[in-house]
């Protein structure tokens, strides 16, 4: 019989038979070794070379998820402490060409009760005001509110257009219940950056950020309930503000602006408010993100992080600063999913892109 030796690190169990055992296991071992590392040493070597290759092709496979990597620009979004993703990003670059030069769009879309409806934006929204860019010449900034208005007003109409459900593939997918999709909505921060000057436009609360010369200055204004003017047109509306854990349309939305929500208008409009930048020698970046961010982050901290991305020196140093700004939002205990999209402004890049290829004003 077998005799047990166990002592505090192993237990080995010896017999007649166990040593010739042991012996053909260890022989086992070396030849599977050898083995390995001569036949399989060209494989390893292949794999190696081809790293930079397989690398690259994950980072392509990435764009269609959480992290998106290019040169100008970068975006990140994260579900977060949220079990749904409601959150959608849109990255078209030269969307729109013409006479007045190339255009390029960025928007980020923060969806309540669904996701469809910021799907929807980000499939549509582009596709909408490329359409209103082509039917007018002039890039003036009181036409730049006119386009914007109608690609607002029309991506609404789409969206209360078959019971609230976009026509488009990710209505598919939609996990609300048809007689609810009325209560399903989206806020909308779009952006057309220009060689000379950014167009910002935007409903609900999601926040586009100017980086210029280290400080943060904002190209939106939330629409919260409680915002003076807000409040004052609610109630012209014939609508109530009530405040229940915050500031509320009839109690139940914390924004006082959003693509969708049917079931409360006219109190809560689609109606963008527009913002022609003129860009300067000092301008960095501009950071499109949905409250998320902006809930836990202020605007300077923001651009603070962003430019220590960019004193690194990186060639994708607008990814970095988008995946790290998601990663402090987590950080301090965002509650919701975190989207930003950071947009390289530096005279150099717009430069160099451009040969390869209610309005208010900021100067």
């Amino acid at each position: 019989m077998a005799q047990v030796c166990c002592d505090s690190a192993s237990a080995a169990v010896v017999g007649p038979g166990a040593e010739a055992r042991a012996r053909a296991r260890a022989e086992r071992r070396r030849r599977a070794g050898e083995a390995g590392r001569w036949k399989h040493a060209p494989a390893a070597a292949a794999a190696a070379e081809a790293g930079t290759a397989e690398a690259a092709t994950r980072k392509r496979r990435v764009e269609g998820g959480e992290l998106l990597v290019a040169r100008k620009h970068g975006a990140a979004s994260v579900a977060g402490r949220r079990r749904e993703m409601e959150d959608a990003v849109s990255v078209r670059e030269a969307f729109a060409a013409g006479a007045a030069g190339r255009c390029d769009f960025y928007g980020v879309f923060d969806g309540h009760g669904c996701s469809h409806v910021a799907e929807a934006c980000r499939d549509r929204m582009h596709e909408l005001l490329a359409e209103e860019l082509a039917a007018g010449e002039q890039r003036e900034p009181a036409a730049w509110t006119a386009a914007m208005e109608r690609c607002f007003a029309r991506m609404d109409a789409e969206v209360a257009s078959a019971g609230g459900r976009a026509a488009t593939a990710a209505s598919a997918s939609c996990r609300c219940d048809a007689h609810k999709c009325d209560h399903v909505g989206s806020t909308a921060v779009v952006a057309v950056v220009e060689e000379r000057r950014v167009v910002v436009a935007h409903c609900g609360d999601s926040r586009a950020v100017l980086c210029r010369g280290g400080d943060g200055v904002a190209l939106s204004s939330d629409h919260k309930p409680d915002r003076p003017d807000e409040q004052e047109r609610i109630e012209a509306a014939g609508g109530r503000v009530i405040f229940w854990e915050g500031a509320r349309v009839l109690g139940v939305l914390a924004m006082s602006r959003a693509i969708g929500d049917g079931y409360l208008k006219p109190y809560v409009c689609s109606v963008p408010e527009v913002t022609v930048a003129e860009l300067a020698d000092g301008d960095e970046c501009l950071i499109l993100a949905s409250d998320g961010l902006w809930d836990v982050v202020s605007n300077e901290a923001a651009c603070e992080v962003a430019r220590a991305c960019l004193r690194r020196g990186r060639e994708k140093w607008c990814a970095e600063a988008a995946a790290l700004l998601t990663k402090l939002a987590l950080a301090r205990r965002s509650a919701d999913n975190v989207s930003v999209v950071v947009v390289d402004l530096r005279r150099k890049n717009r430069l160099l892109s451009r040969n390869g290829g209610s309005t208010s004003t900021v100067g």
